[in-house]
C-alpha cells in the first residue's frame, strides 16, 4: 500500500479514535459546557482548524523552500483556539469551553500521527539524521529520528495521564484538561522541531517553535487564571 493511501487510513482512524474518547468522557457522567455542543460553535472551531492547518503547514513548506500545500496539526489547533475565543466573545461566552476536547485531541494525534510516519519522506514530517540504533531509513538511505512517532508516544502518555485523572475525578484536570493538553503538546512540540529539517525563521527556531512558544503562552494564562473558573471545574463532576 502507498504512503499516501495509509496516510488517509489513519488519519481516519484519527478521527474515530478522537470520537470513542469522546464517548469515553461522556460514560463517566461528566458535564461540559453546552454550548461547546452548539452548531454555530462547532462551525466556528471547524472554520478555524482547517485554515489553521492549511496556513501553517503550507507556510512551512514555502519557509523550508518548498512548493505545495500541506496541513498542520499544530496549525490548526492555533486557528481553532483564535477561532473559538473570537467566536466566544462576538456572543458574549466568558468561561471556558474546551474542556471537552483534551482527550480526543491527545488520542487523535497519538493515532494520527502514525500516517504521518507510513507517509515517509512524502509527508515532510520526517526528521533529521540520526546515529541513535533506532534511527530509521524512509526510503532515501539516511537513518532518520522517527520523530512521528516520538509524538505519538507523547500524546499517549498525556492521553493515559489524562484518562487516570479524570476517573480519579480531579476537577481541576477535568475543568482545564485542554489547556493542559494544550500546554503539554506545544511543550513537546517545541522540543521535536529540533528534529526536524524545516527551514529556520528566526535564528535556530522554525515557524513551529514559534507557534509553539505563542500556542504555550495561551494555554499558560489559561491556567494560571483557572482559579477564577471553580465553579466550572464542580460542574464538570457527576
Amino acid at each position: 500500500m502507498s504512503g499516501a493511501f495509509l496516510h488517509t487510513i489513519f488519519d481516519i482512524a484519527a478521527w474515530l479514535a478522537a470520537a470513542g474518547a469522546g464517548y469515553f468522557l461522556s460514560r463517566q457522567g461528566l458535564r461540559f459546557p453546552a454550548q461547546s455542543f452548539e452548531l454555530t460553535y462547532i462551525a466556528a472551531l471547524l472554520f478555524g482548524a482547517g485554515l489553521g492547518a492549511c496556513l501553517f503547514g503550507s507556510l512551512n513548506l514555502w519557509l523550508s523552500g518548498k512548493s505545495g500545500v500541506a496541513r498542520s496539526v499544530e496549525g490548526a489547533i492555533a486557528g481553532g483556539v483564535i477561532a473559538v475565543e473570537l467566536y466566544k466573545w462576538s456572543v458574549g461566552i466568558s468561561f471556558r469551553t474546551g474542556a471537552r476536547f483534551a482527550l480526543p485531541l491527545a488520542v487523535g494525534i497519538a493515532v494520527g500521527r502514525f500516517g504521518c510516519y507510513f507517509a515517509g519522506l512524502d509527508d515532510f514530517t520526517y526528521g533529521t539524521p540520526t546515529t541513535l540504533p533506532w534511527g530509521l531509513d524512509f526510503g532515501d538511505g539516511i537513518l532518520r529520528h522517527p520523530v512521528q512517532l516520538y509524538e505519538s508516544a507523547a500524546m499517549a502518555l498525556f492521553a493515559a495521564a489524562y484518562s487516570a485523572a479524570v476517573l480519579k475525578r480531579n476537577a481541576f484536570v477535568i475543568a482545564n484538561g485542554f489547556d493542559l493538553a494544550v500546554a503539554y503538546y506545544s511543550a513537546q512540540r517545541f522540543v521535536w522541531e529540533f528534529l526536524k529539517p524545516y527551514g529556520a525563521l528566526l535564528g535556530p527556531l522554525t515557524l513551529f517553535h514559534l507557534l509553539s512558544i505563542g500556542i504555550f503562552v495561551y494555554a499558560a494564562i489559561m491556567l494560571a487564571t483557572a482559579a477564577k473558573t471553580r465553579s466550572l471545574h464542580e460542574r464538570a463532576l457527576a
